[in-house]
């Protein structure tokens, strides 16, 4: 896949922000191992063979529809029959449904997000995950107390990386869309950022359709989320 952008307006660390959103999906928690095992449930339900984790680890980060739309076709562009897709679609909800609540925060996120919000920053978390997943799993692990603001997939009529959910964020938080920091970890979110106008910082550990985040056009690359409180500055 192509992962270059149009850069907009870059940032120069140490970044001015007064509010952070944080993607959900390989930023925050590592929720492949339940998405791949809800998709491969789905698979043999319908009579198909499994598909590797990697593999649907790659296609993680455009929704739930993106996902089973890929595990039907085995291909990243292809599109499956409609009927075919309907029949699919509720059969992976009930899988991952049942499996969610085992997706684990990865290092550092807890204690990231506790130094961010003792640093005064407000917090935000933007995913395009569908509402009805989103806010189970952030109560499940225990991350919905630190947001005062969750954009899933389907909050808005665009998602990332249409720059809409974060010009919503910055609105909320009535900041300058320039002081909103994202991090997240693939190229949905670096577009998202740069159409938008703000900064971007990606961590490496994430899914990013199986490419390196070095790749693409943002203002920092950190280990973690608390690798990220020296580049930035309360505005």
């Amino acid at each position: 896949m192509q992962q270059t952008v149009a850069s907009i307006k870059r940032f120069s660390t140490p970044v001015c922000v007064q509010a952070i959103v944080i993607d959900l999906d390989g930023t925050l928690l590592h929720t492949a191992p339940e998405l791949a095992e809800a998709a491969n449930c789905m698979l043999r339900d319908m009579g198909y063979a499994p598909v590797s984790q990697e593999l649907l680890a790659s296609y993680i980060g455009n929704g739930v529809g993106w996902l089973v739309k890929r595990a039907l076709t085995g291909d990243m562009h292809a599109t499956p029959d409609a009927a075919l897709f309907e029949h699919a679609l509720p059969l992976f909800d009930k899988h991952y449904t049942r499996l969610l609540l085992g997706s684990k925060t990865y290092d550092g996120v807890i204690e990231g997000l506790e130094v961010m919000r003792a640093a005064g920053f407000r917090l935000g978390c933007i995913t395009n995950k569908a509402a009805r997943f989103t806010g189970a799993l952030l109560e499940g692990t225990g991350l919905a107390k630190y947001f005062e603001i969750v954009v899933s997939g389907d909050t808005l009529p665009e998602k990332k990386p249409h720059p809409l959910p974060l010009r919503y964020a910055a609105e909320f938080f009535s900041v300058p869309v320039g002081q909103l920091l994202l991090i997240g970890d693939s190229l949905n979110d670096a577009l998202a950022a740069r159409a938008a106008g703000c900064p971007v910082f990606c961590v490496p550990y994430g899914y990013n359709h199986g490419e390196p985040v070095s790749s693409l056009d943002t203002d920092a690359v950190i280990a973690n989320l608390p690798a990220a409180l020296p580049l930035i500055k309360r505005a």
